[in-house]
């Protein structure tokens, strides 16, 4: 009797021990690529992605490439620009099964393969805040003709010898803001792994890109009547409401002098911001000053573009905050200060052009705490930094 007692006491208490909840295991960081320069940070995340599934294919398939762009603002800059232009090379040489073509509405309507990437100043926790220490660069390759992702790599580069200033019209285009047809390309290629389905927005809002595309291509050959044909193509499609076609008509427009033309697209691009609650336009100033300092790109432009702001905010509602930016580069004491000086600047000249406004228009300064870019280089790759920011607020306090 006592050693089935025995027996049983035991069986118990080793089934209670196998029944205790467990602490939960902490998941280990997910390991970074490493940072390696420049050049072979490129090759490496495009052999990676090219080479799945290559000598697989039986006849030649093409691969389009959706230009790069930044992670954070969805611009082409330089150095995307580069990465596009080694990756068409690395297939001439080194991947005979496939062809690259130019990104364009014929092309894109056989199904072909399409590469989306994005190229992004990340911190030392591979995170768009603080400090940046690297660029993340994420590579798909999207098949549309089965619409999956075909291939997905991501690297990592050094920060030096890299030029993030924003390349062609991206560098003269005066607004910034929130844009789904941006956020659409990028999320294709941060959010999805190979094998998932190629997201239903980038897939609406393809044939408005190729255009858009083709009308940049365009527009910095200096054909503005062509380029103004491809954006006004652009704008009829159901994805054709979006930020870079809106640029493009304001600058095109300006090219051939057509006034009334530019005056109303910039409207536009005001009210697309405003819609979007968040409206940075691009205005220099002088280096520690509340001094505009205009671009030859924008020479007489500021006065235009503020009484468009005022006029397009004062039809409106709501209250508006002025947000004055700096880069990381100084004392963050005077960034403070400095933003907010310069937020102060470009309320006072709203107020002056719209009265109506006095009561309905904050300015703050937020100094480098929300910057885009983040490398405090003070040069036009991070201009943004530098922005004066418009955002719909529903306290006028």
């Amino acid at each position: 009797m006592k050693r089935c007692l025995a027996a049983f006491l035991l069986i118990a208490a080793l089934m209670g021990c196998a029944t205790e909840e467990q602490p939960p295991t902490v998941a280990a960081p997910p390991v970074l690529p490493p940072v390696l320069p420049f050049d072979q940070a490129v090759e490496n995340a495009a052999v990676a992605v090219l080479s799945v599934n290559h000598a697989a294919v039986s006849s030649t398939r093409v691969i389009v490439i959706d230009p790069l762009v930044d992670g954070v603002t969805g611009e082409q800059s330089v150095a995307t620009r580069q990465i596009g232009a080694r990756i068409a090379a690395l297939v001439g040489q080194r991947f005979p099964n496939y062809r690259i073509e130019p990104f364009s509405a014929a092309s894109v309507a056989q199904r072909p393969l399409v590469m989306v990437g994005t190229f992004t100043a990340v911190n030392a926790q591979n995170q768009t805040a603080g400090e940046r220490a690297a660029y993340r660069f994420c590579l798909v390759l999207a098949d549309l003709d089965n619409g999956r992702v075909a291939a997905k790599s991501v690297s990592r580069a050094e920060l030096q010898g890299v030029d993030a200033s924003p390349a062609g019209l991206f560098r003269q285009s005066p607004i910034w803001s929130e844009d789904p047809a941006t956020r659409s390309y990028v999320n294709t290629c941060q959010t999805t792994r190979a094998g998932d389905p190629v997201p239903a927005p980038y897939l609406a809002g393809i044939e408005a890109a190729a255009l858009v595309q083709e009308a940049a291509v365009e527009f910095e050959a200096e054909r503005y009547l062509a380029a103004l044909g491809k954006y006004q193509a652009a704008r009829q499609t159901s994805a054709g409401d979006q930020l870079r076609v809106h640029n493009g008509l304001y600058l095109t427009n300006r090219r051939l002098r057509r006034e009334a033309a530019a005056s109303e697209a910039f409207d536009r691009l005001v009210d697309y911001g405003l819609e979007h609650q968040r409206l940075a336009v691009k205005l220099l100033f002088r280096p520690g000053t509340t001094a505009f300092a205009e671009g030859p790109d924008t020479v007489g432009e500021y006065p235009r573009w503020l009484r468009s702001i005022a006029r397009q905010a004062g039809a409106r509602t709501t209250c508006l905050e002025v947000r004055g930016h700096t880069s990381s580069s100084g004392a963050t004491a005077l960034n403070e200060r400095l933003s907010a000086q310069r937020a102060e600047t470009v309320r006072t000249l709203l107020v002056a052009e719209n009265p109506s406004l006095g009561s309905r228009v904050i300015a703050t300064g937020a100094g480098s705490r929300e910057a885009l870019i983040g490398t405090g280089r003070d040069d036009l790759s991070d201009l943004l930094d530098r922005r004066v920011e418009f955002r719909v607020v529903t306290n006028c306090g």
